[in-house]
């Protein structure tokens, strides 16, 4: 990659971390918004994957973006807000943001949910700052068949990644080097 190249990617990344500190505080109103919002989506999910709410039931933890919008021409971003679900109750809430750099083209938005299939996986998320998915624990993007059914091998996996509802004119959903903070609550 050139200078230039990596110039506009700090460029980029930098203007992500300015916007996603920007809305490091919620309100009451607008965190009673995101969590009616996941709630929605991860409905969106168990109508169309029924074995993803066996899952969220044995889960230590369900981290949920509702809408997490993709965006990019050749240096590309995403950004989203959501919900970790403890029990089917809130018990926190975050921002989501990424950048790239390729051959890459369009707008989308999708929904994202991170089941924390163990106590541990949902320890590690919780006590790291600016969690980066990809790093430090090993997780896999939830293969499920026609049925609705998810393969064993990612049930295997401590953090099992499903991505749903994309709407939009952008091909793929990277989910590794996004990062994910806590959000502050502000009355």
């Amino acid at each position: 990659m050139t200078n230039v190249g990596r110039g506009l990617v700090y460029a980029f990344m930098n203007l992500l971390l300015l916007v996603g500190s920007s809305g490091c505080s919620t309100t009451q109103t607008e965190r009673a918004d995101i969590d009616a919002r996941a709630k929605v989506a991860l409905e969106d999910l168990y109508r169309q994957t029924p074995a993803a709410r066996s899952l969220a039931q044995k889960s230590a933890g369900v981290l949920v973006f509702p809408d997490v919008t993709q965006a990019g021409l050749m240096i590309g971003g995403q950004y989203g807000t959501g919900v970790l679900f403890k029990g089917g109750k809130p018990a926190g809430h975050y921002n989501i943001a990424g950048g790239s750099f390729g051959l890459q083209a369009g707008a989308e938005t999708f929904s994202q949910g991170y089941f924390f299939t163990t106590p541990e996986a949902l320890k590690t998320f919780e006590e790291t700052k600016g969690f980066e998915v990809g790093a430090g624990l090993d997780f896999a993007v939830a293969d499920t068949a026609a049925t609705g059914d998810i393969s064993s091998s990612t049930l295997q996996k401590p953090l099992v990644i499903f991505v749903w509802g994309q709407q939009g004119l952008m091909a793929g959903v990277k989910v590794e080097g996004q990062k994910i903070t806590q959000l502050a609550a502000s009355e």
